[in-house]
């Protein structure tokens, strides 16, 4: 028998804090309730983040005031390195794993430096970030990476300066030095180790249309590594797909209230739901079973009584040579197997047999 999976589950509170310590820690509380593997949240210095003329998005404009800019917004949501602190310190206590995506160096060596964190998240916005990919890289820490907005080979680009920066050749870096170190047998098998890619739908919330979860069988392919989902649809169905499509981690926004004021709020969980989702996600697991095409300990006791068995279909006297007119196919399943029934046409009865006796 194998070992059933175990699909990691991010809860990711991201901003849902709405800046305010107090809130992000019920949210940590909430995803130990709910018994999510990690609780997600975001690291981030917002001037370094976006400049003063970086636009919101469209679903930032619909959730926050049109007239605040994106760098107001953030500023407002930033978390300091003393609730960080705070923030891990509850996690330690409710027995949830924290994590973070940073968005800068600075913030890379906040959560691997000073708070010695040895996985990272990064979001899809940072695929293409060739710098911060080769300093997380150089980290030694394990990466997960989202994929949203991505190309194939937008995302293999980005594996190629994760490797190098693994390596560490002392090489200088370059497009031609990442593409080489992506020929490197002991690259791969350090991405192995370390990386698990996440298909992703940059929108909020993102139509089951626009998922493409076969995204995940390409990427598995193309590059062997683990492959996850970060879901941005609303409700579960679409998380419960990838894990039954084997979807190794899952990622989904969740918020204390959906009416709750700030960008992420209306496309995230409610806790309930937070909880339904990860005790669903286990009950899929435990479905996917071993694989081997096997009656389970459950259905044996179900055979006599849902199978059939060959009956004398009228009364028969010893020595009678039985043909189709004689023979019933009849629940229960406790006798002779229907797949003995044209072995027994042209034989002779051993004994008399009455109509609705078991034949053999």
């Amino acid at each position: 028998m194998t070992d059933q999976p175990h699909t990691l589950t991010i809860a990711e509170a991201g901003v849902n804090h709405n800046g305010d310590l107090g809130m992000a820690l019920a949210l940590v509380d909430k995803a130990a309730d709910a018994r999510a593997d990690f609780v997600k949240f975001q690291t981030f210095n917002a001037a370094k983040l976006a400049s003063a003329s970086a636009p919101k998005a469209a679903y930032q404009q619909r959730q926050t005031d049109r007239g605040e800019s994106q760098l107001e917004m953030l500023t407002r949501l930033q978390l300091s390195a003393d609730d960080h602190r705070a923030i891990i310190d509850r996690c330690v206590a409710r027995g949830v794993r924290f994590l973070s995506t940073p968005f800068d160096v600075g913030s890379l060596d906040l959560l691997t430096r000073e708070f010695g964190l040895r996985e990272i998240k990064l979001g899809s916005g940072e695929l293409t970030n060739g710098p911060l990919l080769l300093d997380v890289a150089r980290t030694g820490v394990n990466v997960i990476l989202s994929t949203g907005m991505g190309t194939l080979a937008e995302v293999e680009a980005a594996l190629g300066v994760l490797a190098f920066g693994m390596l560490r050749t002392g090489e200088e870096p370059s497009s031609t030095a990442f593409a080489d170190a992506l020929a490197r047998p002991e690259a791969w098998s350090l991405l192995r180790e370390r990386v698990t890619l996440l298909h992703c739908t940059t929108e909020y919330p993102a139509a089951p249309a626009d998922t493409n979860l076969r995204a995940m069988d390409t990427m598995r392919a193309a590059f062997g590594l683990r492959v996850g989902y970060s879901d941005h649809t609303e409700g579960n169905a679409i998380s419960i797909a990838a894990v039954a499509r084997g979807a190794e981690v899952i990622e989904k926004h969740f918020t204390l209230d959906r009416s709750l004021p700030g960008p992420d709020h209306a496309a995230s969980l409610e806790p309930a739901e937070l909880s339904a989702l990860i005790s669903e996600i286990r009950a899929v697991e435990t479905a996917l079973g071993s694989g081997i095409k096997q009656p389970s300990a459950s259905e044996i006791a179900n055979r006599p009584v849902a199978r059939k068995s060959l009956f004398a279909a009228r009364d028969l006297p010893a020595d009678h040579v039985l043909t189709s007119d004689d023979i019933d196919v009849m629940r229960p399943g406790s006798g002779l197997s229907p797949m003995d029934y044209w072995a027994m046409l042209g034989k002779p009865t051993r004994r008399s047999h009455n109509r609705g006796d078991r034949l053999g």
